[in-house]
Formats: C-alpha cells, sequence, structure tokens
C-alpha cells in the first residue's frame, strides 16, 4: 500500500519539481511519401514542449515556385496531411508552419518529393568491399535539427563462442541525404560480432550535437585517419579471438569522426575464466566466451545530464561503469561490480539492457536483465531468475502503479516467461518452460506489445521451451498461436502496435490469429539482418509523427531504404524521440541482441494522454552564440 501511495502521490506531484533532463533539438522532422495510390502523405513532429492544442499550416512549392497553401483553416487534430490533389509525377517542395499565440513560424527544413519517387527514402552507401550494412543508430551530428544515421558495416564476424578470424568492424556517419561524413575503423584488436562492438551514439556534454563512444583498442583509426595506440600491434591469437592488448574507451566527433579523448576501458579483463559460472547457465570457460560479453547503454543518473554506462559480462560477472563527458574529459562517475558486494546480482545480465526511471525520482535506473541498479551505482534489486535473450519494459499493465518487466529464463526452470515490476522486483505472473532435452534451454525470444485491444495493455509471448500461446497482461491465455517473436512498431493509423519482423510490418488479425501483410520491404529488395533474430538496421521515430520509421539495406549491401508509413490517423502525439525512455531505448538497440523500443508512458488502447515529460531543449545555435560572445 505505502508503494502505491508513494506512486500515486509523485503521479500529482508538477514536473517541475523534478529537475528538467536535457534533449536534443528537433525541427519538425517533415516527410512526404508518395501512397501508392496517386496521392502524397505529408507528416511532421508535434514536439513535447508544444501545446496540446497547437495549430499549423501547410504548404506546397511546385515548379517553378508557385506556392499553395493546402489548408483552408489550421490543421489541430493530426500532424499529418493526405494531399490528394498533388500531381505525383510532378515535384513539390513541403513546408510546415506552427501557428503559436497566433504568429506563424515556419519550420527551416522543408521536403522536396520528386516526380516517379519510390515509397522509400534512398540512402546510397560506400560500403567496403565484403562489408554489409548492419545496425544503425541515429543522432543530430551537427545541431540543425536533423538526425543523420550511424551505421555499422560488418565483414566476416564470429559470435564469442566460436573460434575464427573476423574483419576489423567499420561505423560510417550519412546524412539523410546519402552524403558520407566520416569513417571510422576499429582495427583488427577489436572482433567483429554482435557481442563486442555496442556504439552509443548521443549529444552527452550538451552542446547541442551528438557524439559517438566506443570500445577501442591499438589500431584504431579515427574519422580524419589518425590512430589511437601503436598500429603495430596484433593481439589476435590463432583462434582469432584477442585475450590480450590495451583495451580503451574513446569519445569521437560526431561531426567530423575525431578521437577527441581515449581512456583504459573499465573494467579490465582480470581472469579469463572469471566471468561466468555464477547463475546464468552455471558455466564458465577460459577461451574467452564470457569475458567478452560487453552491454552499453546511456542514463540520465542525476536526472539532468546524460551519462555514459558502458558495461562487461552477464553470465557470471557483472560490472558497469558510468562516465560523464564534459569540457572534453571523461570522469567516472561510479563502477558497479557484483564482485564488490553483489553476489546475489551475478548471472543476472543478458543480451540487452533497458534503461528507465523506475522509481519516480526523476532519475535513471539500468535494468540489466533479471537485475536492476539504481541511479547511484548501487544494486536496487536481483530476482535471481538468469540470465536470458530478451527484455520489455514499461507500463505493460496500465491498472498497476508503475512499470513492468517482461522476459524470458535461458535454462529451463519455473520462469520461462516471467513479468514482474520493474521498481521491486517481485515476480507478478510467470510460465515455467518445457525440457526437451539435456541441454536444451529455455525461451530466446520473448515480445510484449499492444496488439489485441479486447485485453488492456501489452500482450506477451514467448518462442520456444514449450510456453504456447499469447497472454495479457495479468498472465490469462487469450490465444493459442502466437505472432513472430522479433520487434514491433507503430505503423497504421490506430494506437496498437503491429508486428515487425524480418523485412515484414504486419497486422496482428487477433479474430484468426494471424499477420495481415501491410508492408514488406522485400518487395523493395531489402533483407533483414541477424538472422532468426531479424531485426532492421534500426526502427525508430525519426521523421514525421509519433508513429515510426524502419530502415533496411539493399541485397546488393549498396544502399540503405528507409520507409515510413502513409496510413492517416486520427492521433496527434507528441514525438516519440521525445518521450525519456523511447529517445534512449533507440542509443540501445544496436546493443547485443536488438529489442523494440518502448515509451515509458502506455501506448495502447485505452490509453490515457501521454504525460509531458520534464525535458529542457538545448539548441546548438545558442550555445554558439554564447561562445562567440
Amino acid at each position: 500500500m505505502n508503494r502505491i501511495l508513494i506512486y500515486l502521490v509523485t503521479l500529482l506531484l508538477p514536473a517541475s519539481l523534478f529537475s528538467q533532463r536535457q534533449m536534443e533539438f528537433l525541427n519538425r522532422g517533415l516527410v512526404a511519401m508518395p501512397d501508392g495510390k496517386g496521392h502524397v502523405f505529408v507528416s511532421w513532429r508535434m514536439l513535447a514542449t508544444d501545446a496540446d492544442n497547437i495549430a499549423f499550416n501547410l504548404y506546397r512549392k511546385s515548379d517553378p515556385v508557385k506556392v499553395t497553401k493546402l489548408n483552408t483553416k489550421p490543421i489541430t487534430a493530426v500532424t499529418s496531411w493526405l494531399d490528394e490533389k498533388a500531381d505525383t509525377t510532378q515535384n513539390y517542395t513541403y513546408q510546415v508552419a506552427a501557428i503559436i499565440n497566433g504568429k506563424e513560424i515556419k519550420d527551416a527544413r522543408t521536403y522536396t518529393v520528386k516526380g516517379g519517387a519510390p515509397a522509400y527514402i534512398s540512402i546510397p552507401l560506400k560500403t567496403p568491399a565484403g562489408y554489409a550494412p548492419n545496425d544503425a543508430s541515429v543522432g543530430d551530428l551537427d545541431g540543425d535539427g536533423t538526425y543523420e544515421i550511424i551505421l555499422h558495416q560488418t565483414g566476416r564476424g564470429h559470435d564469442n563462442s566460436h573460434n575464427g578470424i573476423t574483419d576489423p568492424p567499420i561505423f560510417q556517419a550519412y546524412t539523410l541525404e546519402g552524403k558520407l561524413l566520416w569513417e571510422i575503423n576499429l582495427g583488427r584488436n577489436i572482433r567483429e560480432g554482435a557481442h563486442y562492438t555496442q556504439f552509443m551514439v548521443y549529444d552527452l556534454d550538451g552542446d547541442g550535437r551528438a557524439e559517438i563512444a566506443m570500445k577501442t583498442a591499438d589500431g584504431t583509426i579515427d574519422g580524419q585517419g589518425k590512430v589511437i595506440g601503436d598500429s603495430t600491434k596484433n593481439y589476435v591469437n590463432n583462434n582469432g579471438r584477442i585475450l590480450d592488448g590495451p583495451e580503451f574507451l574513446t569519445i569521437f566527433d560526431g561531426r567530423t569522426g575525431a578521437a577527441l579523448y581515449t581512456t583504459d576501458y573499465v573494467p579490465v579483463r582480470g581472469r579469463i575464466d572469471g566471468w561466468g559460472g555464477t547463475g546464468g547457465n552455471g558455466r564458465t570457460d577460459s577461451y574467452g566466451n564470457r569475458v567478452d560479453r560487453f552491454l552499453a547503454c546511456v542514463a540520465y543518473l542525476d536526472g539532468v545530464h546524460p551519462s555514459l554506462v558502458m558495461c562487461r559480462g552477464y553470465y557470471g560477472r557483472s560490472v558497469l561503469a558510468a562516465w560523464d563527458w564534459k569540457d572534453n574529459k571523461l570522469t567516472q562517475r561510479w563502477v558497479f561490480d557484483t564482485e564488490k558486494g553483489y553476489p546475489d546480482f551475478a548471472g543476472q545480465g543478458n543480451h540487452n539492457l533497458t534503461v528507465t526511471d523506475v522509481d519516480g525520482d526523476g532519475k535513471d535506473e539500468i535494468i540489466y536483465g533479471q537485475m536492476t541498479v539504481d541511479d547511484d551505482g548501487k544494486g536496487m534489486y536481483t530476482t535471481g531468475i538468469g540470465h536470458a535473450d530478451a527484455l520489455h519494459v514499461t507500463d505493460l499493465d496500465p491498472d498497476r502503479p508503475g512499470k513492468e518487466v517482461f522476459g524470458t529464463q535461458e535454462r529451463f526452470g519455473d520462469a520461462g516467461a516471467n513479468f514482474r515490476d520493474a521498481k521491486t522486483g517481485e515476480v507478478i505472473w510467470k510460465k515455467a518452460s518445457v525440457k526437451a532435452g539435456e541441454d536444451g534451454e529455455g525461451p530466446g525470444r520473448a515480445c510484449a506489445l499492444d496488439i489485441d485491444p479486447r485485453y488492456k495493455g501489452y500482450e506477451c509471448w514467448v518462442a520456444g521451451a514449450g510456453i504456447t500461446g499469447l497472454f495479457d497482461c495479468k498472465g490469462n491465455k487469450i490465444a493459442e498461436k502466437t505472432p513472430p517473436c522479433n520487434m514491433g512498431i507503430y505503423w497504421d493509423g490506430d494506437v496498437l502496435s503491429e508486428i515487425l519482423n524480418a523485412t515484414l510490418v504486419g497486422k496482428w488479425d487477433y479474430t484468426n490469429s494471424s499477420v495481415t501483410k501491410l508492408l514488406d520491404a522485400k518487395d523493395y529488395e531489402c533483407v533483414h539482418n541477424n538472422g532468426t533474430k531479424s531485426n532492421p538496421c534500426l526502427s525508430a521515430d525519426i521523421l514525421g509523427d509519433w508513429r515510426e520509421e524502419v530502415i533496411y539495406r539493399t541485397r546488393d549491401n549498396q544502399e540503405l531504404r528507409i520507409f515510413a508509413t502513409t496510413i492517416p490517423t486520427t492521433y496527434k502525439f507528441y514525438t516519440l524521440m521525445q518521450d525519456p525512455q523511447y529517445r534512449l531505448s533507440i542509443v540501445w538497440q544496436n546493443v547485443a541482441y536488438n529489442q523494440p523500443p518502448h515509451p515509458g508512458f502506455y501506448l495502447g488502447e485505452g490509453m490515457s494522454a501521454p504525460p509531458h515529460p520534464s525535458i529542457s531543449i538545448i539548441e546548438q545555435h545558442k550555445n554558439d552564440n554564447a561562445k562567440n560572445k
């Protein structure tokens, strides 16, 4: 009862009592796409700082100079427009203007859709020979309010459990117009694979421009061609593993790719066989599998400024090191180590993590699989359930106060699917997995999305280990069949989530327990990444209204294609990228086994209006003006 009372009081307190998080400046993110029916669908951002009743005007410029105002009265109900009078054989340039206090303020960014344009945005790539585009992230690298794309180009790679020589990981930055900004080569002393190459893209120092943070080593070459450490060193052993040599953490300039600061990676390897054997699957090794398991995230640990958190280990020992980037210097905030007073927290990490404020104090906690670390670097709780592959956190059950966590259990046991309170770790319900063999594993994948409007809250399901069917947020089975168990996306006009699996965006038909195709990027020569994980390069609300875009690579690896919905909606929400939890979810989406992002509030059937986040916006031009005074 006390926990519920505290939470309710927290909800009633004005946001001004909490510090405001410093977040990036965003423009209106205008985008225009042909809808395949002879029309052009235009959408733009509502910002979290806008009044709920904000209105807009939309303008269309046609060749050569004719400008037409498309709406006869201000657009108030939505942040989109179906241009039914457009001639899709012609070139048009659109511009949106907000009406604030009776004054029209045109957004500086315009969007041109060319006659005969395809149903996607094309970004031509300069993919190195033998490489393929894989995970991507976004950040505003120059402070103009438009995102750029940071792309991981992968060559030969290997999972930690496998021997084999790999190619150096390469990272590139592109504008949405397809301009290559820089290329970083991590070098031969960083192994290629999903568990080695976590890259964090975020404005870490509040100057209005995003930095990139990555683990580096001797021979890393920055975006300006400068080498970090000693380029002559080669620590790769005969099995392709890297178990010797220095390990670094580097902050790169988002505009140029230049290395700004390099320090030693924390924690050091220590004993190679010292990172497993507790919790998880109970195993250890001396060949470098468990020691080289890395995760990363960004969190607002003080409630105002973002901190970088770089991690190592989750099968046994787990270490999280928090850093602050300020005045061109990295300063360590704290280190959480399961060997330093938290033995029950060992073996609880996942192949992924989530960042959100679970206790309502305005500061972020790190949900590290089946344990949670508080904003001060102290252990908050551990469930003891052990390592797993999937993790979903938000207000999964809107009838309960606070947020919930849905996850799995890799080894067979009574918590193959488990649903817990995000603040306390109390397990609310769980489903036992069924052992199929002596060395089998529990459910490898899990999903939590609101896909059935008949049941309030998120539906939950897993893949494998004898746990069949679809469950409501109370743990009741509501269907025998389930959708694919990978990603989700907000795509059509309602507030339910769609299924995102491989290249398919589909609608869950809850009556017939089947998926109806809305988009298949395969029809546009696109492919997905990472085998059975079946994820795109990125799914995120990077353009247009509150719904999400999805980015895929083409079959020939020479292009990225960004798909945006052209389905009208009656809902008007601020961009998800200004919801604190969702924005940080995009930062960690590329980490290890990709998981879909979730907002920090209930977005689904029967939802209330999204809460206004307590944020302050940093505009780069203001910083530049201040520096010039």
